[in-house]
């Protein structure tokens, strides 16, 4: 099985409560502490013993900072696994909302971690299949699902399949099409909508992350619907563009722990404390993806439409050339003024 598919068939195994083999120099197996039930604990774990694995964020979160094994917030984080800590005490730990309703759990005692690489790479899987960054640390499981490590790495080769394309008329834009493509590494299915014509310039490119919230209830949380609206009137304002739309929810951490980093904003944090206090970085998304669909279409030089410095230095990463950034504010209301600050002030967005 290539690369790619050995990692859709692990990230599918991770959701559905599957043991999955991180296969390297030190191969290790793990199950998801939100998905295993205790049932297949018991059958993987007849002793007990296996240790929880989450990140040092989480473990910074959990007050385990003053440990040697748990002092960096970067590195993952082993916790020796004990008589109370059974499935549903893992999973009440390792979900940020459980934090102020549940009852007082402990100790917890760190140990050393001797595979890193792994560690990282099998938190990287759980982020990836929309999971919390926790997982239980198993012996080996023959029907483990396995995927190279290699292909958990940052820079790991990434490529599109284009699935299907049709025509799409759209309310007061020009002639359009609707693009579908598949990632090769995940299987998201992506969408691109060619809009209009721009007779060999560089066009101007939209890179729109999924917003349920925002984009179908029109949600005031965020500016994610203005935003995809005003993209769409200055594509066909400009005579032809192009909008990708990413399957990237909640800055690539998923619906549900999307839902999980409202309810927290709801208890005072910011957007992006919130999702640190998940066991995620302030955004997950990366933009290979996007630079890949750009280059199927034959496009490698854009005007990009944003106001996030992040997407320009991802797709320039991956060889797009970036002729022109174009400013694309939205005035904020009194829900969304503090979210939209937080993200000027620590993740850069430009004013």
């Amino acid at each position: 099985m290539s690369g790619a598919g050995a990692l859709r068939s692990a990230i599918a195994a991770l959701r559905g409560g599957r043991p999955v083999r991180i296969d390297g120099p030190q191969p290790l197996t793990v199950a998801a502490v939100e998905t295993a039930t205790a049932e297949l604990l018991a059958l993987l774990d007849p002793e007990a013993k296996a240790p929880l694995l989450i990140s040092g964020q989480r473990a910074a979160a959990l007050a385990l900072g003053n440990a040697r094994d748990a002092a960096d917030p970067a590195r993952p984080v082993l916790v020796t696994r004990c008589a109370w800590l059974d499935q549903a005490a893992a999973l009440a730990l390792v979900d940020p909302g459980q934090d102020l309703v549940r009852a007082p759990i402990g100790p917890l005692q760190p140990q050393v971690l001797d595979n890193e690489a792994g560690a990282t790479a099998a938190l990287a899987l759980a982020r990836a299949a929309g999971l919390l960054p926790a997982l239980w640390l198993v012996g080996d499981a023959p029907a483990a699902v396995a995927v190279p490590i290699a292909t958990l790495q940052p820079g790991a080769a990434r490529e599109v399949t284009l699935v299907a394309r049709a025509k799409l008329p759209l309310d007061g834009l020009p002639e359009s099409q609707i693009l579908a493509f598949r990632a090769a590494d995940d299987g998201q299915e992506h969408v691109a909508l060619l809009v209009g014509a721009f007779a060999g310039e560089p066009p101007l490119v939209r890179l729109h992350s999924e917003c349920l919230t925002g984009d179908v209830f029109g949600s005031l949380k965020c500016d994610c619907g203005p935003q995809l609206k005003e993209a769409l009137r200055l594509i066909g304002a400009a005579g032809g563009g192009v909008l990708l739309y990413l399957r990237q929810e909640g800055r690539g951490i998923g619906i549900g722990n999307k839902l999980r980093a409202y309810a927290l904003q709801d208890r005072g944090l910011d957007t992006i404390d919130a999702n640190l206090r998940l066991g995620f970085a302030d955004d997950e998304r990366d933009y290979a993806d996007a630079a890949a669909m750009l280059r199927t279409m034959g496009i490698d030089r854009v005007r990009l439409l944003t106001n996030n410095p992040a997407k320009a230095a991802g797709l320039a990463q991956a060889g797009i050339d970036i002729v022109e950034l174009v400013a694309h504010h939205m005035p904020a209301n009194p829900h969304n003024a503090d979210y939209l600050a937080a993200k000027q002030a620590k993740s850069g967005h430009l004013l």
